[in-house]
């Protein structure tokens, strides 16, 4: 099992990734409203409010998705709906996107065939 986490910094994709997902067999998700480093140092450091000019498309949030899923094939899956989707993740302003190990999980909603 796997942990997919993916900050995304355009959250107009939002509902177009979670449709993605449900094409491809993924039934549950969590999305938590988020606000990036520079943002916060943007809006609560005045030191650091030059830096909301050198911030390109600076957003006031982020949503976070994540889910667990069971297998490395829908891992990679996942993560190819949301590289369709928003295409190059090392441009800017797109989003961060990691996996991780999951030994042990609870919950699960089964398939429904």
């Amino acid at each position: 099992m796997e942990l997919i986490v993916f900050v995304l910094n355009q959250p107009e994709y939002l509902d177009e990734i979670l449709e993605g997902f449900l094409r491809i067999g993924i039934r549950g998700a969590t999305v938590i409203d988020s606000t990036g480093m520079g943002r916060t140092l943007c809006d609560k450091v005045p030191i650091f409010g030059g830096i909301r000019n050198m911030i390109q498309g600076c957003r006031p949030n982020n949503q976070t998705i994540f889910t667990v899923v069971r297998t490395a094939e829908m891992r990679d899956r996942a993560v190819g709906v949301i590289t369709e989707i928003m295409g190059d993740l090392g441009g800017p302003n797109t989003g961060f996107l990691f996996c991780v190990p999951v030994s042990l999980a609870f919950g699960f909603a089964e398939l429904l065939e």
